[in-house]
């Protein structure tokens, strides 16, 4: 009954309607017209054509009204209206405003029902422009289309997105409820449907005009970008709206003009952020917490690189400086110090940065000298970005000799990178070999410890074939060098014009009388040798081939560069090959070894030892430390006819310090003492029992010195004899404490270095030896009285003669600070000892400083007019406290004011004041 009822009242309705438009047709053209029309059409054949269409304009346009009251039950009816309409609207007949009004009506709501029509309503979107915007008529059209923004298949649809673009350009006051729906929506659209969004928006910016175009851009697409800003990043559309603008970044590289508005409509937005952000960030760069004052650094950088172009200049140059010329060098951190030199290379990516950091960066040149190792690295990777980003010539920042004196001296990860910012200026590998070679020669001659390092991680940076082309071709330098002098030798004028037309140009530079040249080419072949080591062994080819190229010039390398510096890296480099590539040398090795006086330096036989180990020979060396402790300990009287061929050495002096000196450097050297340990068994049991009756021979001479010892007490002879029998480890603690009375005994200063090195060898000795604990006290408890009557003596000379004691302080520096470092090393096992040392130096240097008191009171004399005794002291003990002279210090003075309070110690010490200079400046100090 109910939908009977909603008929019968739907066709009231329409009839109702229907009979209304008939009477204003009729009454607007009354019948009587019509035929009036008809006679004009038989006698004027010009209104032929335009007769019928107005005849049917007004049969047809009642018809049309009565659309909006057909029921849904008449849908073909509705359909076929609509398709008259819309052909009416395309030939542009009279009244065609109307029936395009229904027409566009009629698809509008078909396609947001039923999704489809949406081409045929493009073709119809002209029409929207006949309904008046500001009459209430148009409320219903305004409805339907809000709704088709929030329809997903008019936005994934082309004709759709083209349509909803063209909606812009109804009314000015229509673009802000557009934007406010889409604003509404984006929470519930998924994000696949932002980059379809952003097309609609661009589609329309770039279609409107004037008064249009400017709403567009301040009202919705300038909105997108401030609430891309300012929206937290926990915000459910951040992501949609960041997406949108994303949409018009890249559409700013192809399209033009797009750059120019997205710079106009983001520069009121980000530079009333960036005021904010900069005042928190400036407030950042000055708080107390160098954590803070770091991130600080950090967002300065970030603003600065992706915004350089929207703040004022004068804003950047002042940020720039703060972080260059005073965070740089904030001496209160070097986390904050590495934070300035991590962030730069963030600016760095802008561009626009490079002039103005091409300006202020020269300030910063002493940071490669930070004695932070971490603010170093930054501040050479940084200089890596500017040489990678062309912002400005590296060696302008930072001048060439201050990265060469670093690369000297530093740690692996600091050099490492210098390398590699170098490695093209002297390693440039797209030039031709002899530039290398000059270069290298360039490198020498400005640092040659430098280029050592250099060279010695070159190989990271580069393929091994390239540092063996290198290594060849020093090799030809040093022949051209041999052959020049060769030359000059025989004839000073026989060159003519051509010949030196083909020298190269190293020639005028490099000769075989610039010894520290040859010698830094050589060890620089060595160390290229040494870091392509592997890659050779697995190239038998490459490797034959170098060996072949060095063995053939190596003894006339040595019949040349005779001087030690070169010798050395000249055996080295022949320790690369085999003996049998260079037979000559090979066979002399030991004879060279055999003619080493006794007491040389360590330098004067390691290298030849390394060498006989390296090609498996160590056997020898062996044989022979052992033939002259045996010829030593057991004298022969005749050499059986089967030992002559093997002893022909009999004849040569035997060196027994030297074959201890041999031993000991093989067993001290780790790659050397697995050599030794490989050698057959029966070799070693031999050596194990040489040393035995070495050792049993001392033991003897100790008992001897025993004897002796009182009628030596006038030399320091016996001293130093009795400091090495302790050394070597024969000294038990009955001897230590003999010993420490006897040195008691010993009088004269002449003896006083060679007292505090007996003490120093006495403590370590007592320490590492399995004796009682109460026996080991008592010898340390002697050793620090004894050493309390050193500093008496000391204390005396200097008052008696000062120019002598100085000298004296001077020449105990060294052994004072080993016997304070020896004391250090084992203060946890005897803290008594360790306290009474430290308390007897530290009374000795409070007796002066209070003497110099007195006396500055008395005749106010100069501070200045010598160095002064505990100075020298304070210097000699913090020297050897630590590797480095800083952390020496931190251990020596926590060493001594960790023990007591100083007021005691005057109390307890019994020195007189006789130290005559002054305390004060120790004091300072």
């Amino acid at each position: 009954m109910i939908r009977e009822f909603n008929s019968i009242k739907q066709k009231e309705v329409l009839w109702e309607r229907l009979r209304h438009l008939l009477k204003e047709t009729l009454m607007e053209k009354p019948v009587e017209t019509w035929q009036r029309v008809e006679d004009a059409e038989s006698n004027d054949g010009m209104e032929v054509e335009s007769a019928p269409e107005m005849v049917k304009n007004h049969y047809f346009i009642p018809v049309v009204g009565i659309v909006p009251a057909l029921p849904e039950s008449e849908h073909i009816l509705q359909s076929a209206i609509q398709r008259v309409c819309g052909m009416w609207w395309e030939k542009g007949l009279e009244g065609k405003e109307q029936l395009g009004k229904t027409a566009f009506i009629i698809l509008l709501r078909k396609s947001l029902s039923k999704g489809v029509d949406i081409v045929c309503l493009w073709k119809l979107h002209q029409a929207l422009l006949c309904f008046d915007y500001d009459s209430e008529d148009s409320n219903e059209i305004k409805d339907l289309l809000l709704q088709c923004f929030m329809s997903v298949k008019h936005i994934k649809k082309e004709e759709g997105r083209r349509i909803l673009s063209f909606f812009f350009s109804w009314n000015v006051n229509f673009i802000k409820m557009i934007h406010g729906t889409v604003k509404n929506q984006l929470e519930f659209f998924p994000r696949s449907l932002m980059e379809y969004i952003s097309e609609i928006y661009f589609r329309a910016w770039k279609k409107v005009s004037g008064e249009t175009l400017e709403i567009l851009e301040h009202s919705c697409i300038q909105d997108f970008m401030h609430h891309g800003i300012h929206l937290p990043r926990s915000s459910s559309v951040y992501s949609k709206v960041r997406e949108m603008l994303s949409y018009f970044h890249k559409q700013s590289k192809v399209r033009q003009g797009v750059e120019e508005m997205l710079y106009r409509l983001y520069k009121p937005i980000l530079w009333r952020a960036l005021k904010v952000s900069f005042l928190f960030r400036m407030y950042l760069l000055e708080d107390p917490h160098p954590v803070v004052r770091s991130t600080g650094i950090l967002g300065v950088s970030q603003i600065t690189s992706k915004y350089w172009e929207m703040i004022p200049p004068t804003v950047i140059a002042d940020l720039l400086k703060k972080l260059i010329e005073e965070l740089a060098c904030d001496v209160t951190s070097a986390d904050v110090r590495c934070s300035v030199f991590k962030c730069l290379p963030i600016t760095l990516d802008n561009k626009l940065s490079h002039p103005l950091l091409e300006q202020l960066l020269p300030a910063v040149k002493h940071s490669i000298h930070d004695n932070s190792e971490k603010v170093r690295v930054a501040f050479v990777d940084m200089l890596l970005k500017i040489k990678a980003t062309k912002a400005a010539k590296f060696w302008k920042i930072c001048p060439m000799e201050h990265l060469l004196a670093r690369l000297e001296v530093d740690s692996r990860p600091v050099s490492r990178r210098i390398v590699n910012l170098l490695f093209n200026s002297f390693l440039p590998i797209s030039q031709p070999e002899d530039v290398w070679c000059e270069r290298c020669v360039t490198l020498i001659q400005m640092n040659s410890a430098a280029a050592r390092k250099f060279y010695q991680y070159a190989y990271e940076y580069t393929a091994p074939t390239n540092i063996a082309k290198l290594m060849l071709t020093i090799r030809r330098c040093l022949n051209a060098c041999i052959q020049k002098a060769v030359k000059e030798s025989f004839d000073d004028d026989g060159e003519d014009e051509g010949e030196k037309e083909n020298l190269s140009v190293l020639n005028d530079v490099l000769s075989i009388t610039d010894v520290a040249s040859m010698a830094s080419l050589l060890e620089i072949t060595v160390i290229l040798w040494r870091s392509i080591h592997k890659a050779l062994d697995h190239n038998e080819d490459a490797k034959d081939y170098t060996i072949r190229k060095f063995a053939s010039v190596l003894p006339e390398y040595l019949k040349v560069f005779k001087d030690d510096c070169c010798v050395t890296p000249l055996v080295i480099l022949a320790s690369f090959m085999p003996p049998a590539a260079i037979p000559t040398f090979s066979c002399g090795v030991i004879s060279k070894l055999r003619n080493i006086d006794s007491g040389a330096d360590q330098s004067k036989y390691s290298t030849l030892i390394d060498c006989m180990c390296r090609w498996g020979q160590v056997g020898h060396v062996l044989e022979l430390a052992c033939d002259w402790l045996s010829d030593v300990l057991t004298p022969r009287k005749n050499v059986k006819a089967s030992e002559r061929r093997v002893r022909i050495h009999v004849t040569h002096e035997s060196k027994p310090e030297l074959a201890l000196d041999y031993i000991e450097y093989l067993l001290t050297h780790p790659v050397n003492r697995g050599c030794l340990l490989s050698v057959p068994k029966k070799k070693l049991n031999h050596l194990l029992k040489v040393l035995s009756a070495a050792k049993v021979a001392l033991s003897l001479l100790h008992r001897a010195l025993l004897q002796l010892l009182p009628l030596l007490l006038q030399t320091d002879a016996y001293l130093s004899v009795c400091k090495d029998v302790i050394m070597v480890g024969l000294g038990n603690v009955k001897f230590q404490l003999v010993y420490i009375v006897f040195i008691s005994l010993a009088r004269g200063a002449f003896c006083t270095p060679v007292l505090l090195c007996a003490l120093k060898e006495i403590t370590e000795a007592s320490l590492t030896q399995s004796s009682e604990v109460d026996e080991v006290a008592d010898v340390l408890h002697a050793a620090q009285a004894t050493f309390q009557k050193v500093l008496e003596c000391v204390a005396g000379r200097i008052k008696e003669q000062h120019g002598e004691g100085m000298q004296l302080i001077q020449s105990i520096q060294t052994p004072l600070g080993d016997f304070l470092h020896a004391v250090q090393c084992w203060h946890s096992f005897c803290p008594a000892v360790h306290q009474s040392v430290f308390s007897t130096l530290l009374a000795a240097i409070l007796a002066e400083i209070k003497h110099e008191l007195q006396e500055v009171k008395l005749i106010q004399p100069t501070l200045t007019d010598h160095r002064h005794a505990s100075d020298q002291i304070l210097c000699s003990a913090i020297r050897v406290q630590g590797e480095e002279e800083e952390e020496g210090s931190v251990v020596f003075y926590c060493a001594c004011l960790s023990e007591q309070p100083l007021c005691s110690l005057s109390e307890r010490a019994s020195f007189q004041p006789c130290f005559p200079g002054s305390g004060l400046t120790c004091a300072y100090q």
